[in-house]
C-alpha cells in the first residue's frame, strides 16, 4: 500500500482521533486531581518531556513507527498540554503570573533536556545490544 491510499489517510485519522480522546481525558483528570496553576504546568512539563522524547527519539533511534508519532504528538499531546489554559490562568492570577511563567518555561525546557538525555542512554544500549 502507498502513502496516497485511502486507508492509510483514514488510518491516520482515527489514530489522531484515539490519541486526542486519551489526552484530553487524562488532561482532565490532572485537572481534578490538582486544579488551576499546579495542573497546568504539570501536565506541559510533561507534555514537553514526551514531545522532546519523540523528536529526538526520530533523530537518533528511529524505532517508533510515524503512525505511532502522529497518534501521540498530534493526537495526544496537543490535547493533553494546553497553551491556552496557561496564558488565561496566568492573566487571572497576576499575583502569580511572573512565577508560573518561569515555571512553565523552565520545566517546559528541562522536560526537553531530561527527554534528551533518556533518548541518549537508549541509543547507548542499543549499541551494546
Amino acid at each position: 500500500m502507498t502513502e496516497s491510499h485511502p486507508l492509510v489517510t483514514i488510518e491516520t485519522i482515527v489514530l489522531i482521533g484515539i490519541g486526542g480522546f486519551a489526552g484530553s481525558n487524562l488532561r482532565y483528570f490532572v485537572g481534578t486531581v490538582l486544579p488551576g496553576l499546579q495542573g497546568t504546568v504539570l501536565v506541559n512539563a510533561l507534555g514537553s518531556f514526551v514531545l522532546g522524547f519523540l523528536l529526538y527519539e526520530a533523530m537518533h533511534l528511529g524505532v517508533l513507527s510515524g503512525e505511532t508519532k502522529v497518534a501521540a504528538a498530534t493526537g495526544f499531546l496537543s490535547s493533553f498540554t494546553t497553551y491556552s489554559t496557561f496564558a488565561v490562568e496566568t492573566m487571572l492570577t497576576p499575583e502569580w503570573a511572573v512565577a508560573n511563567v518561569l515555571a512553565s518555561y523552565a520545566l517546559g525546557f528541562g522536560g526537553v533536556l531530561i527527554a534528551r538525555r533518556a533518548v541518549a542512554t537508549f541509543e547507548r544500549r542499543e549499541d551494546r545490544w
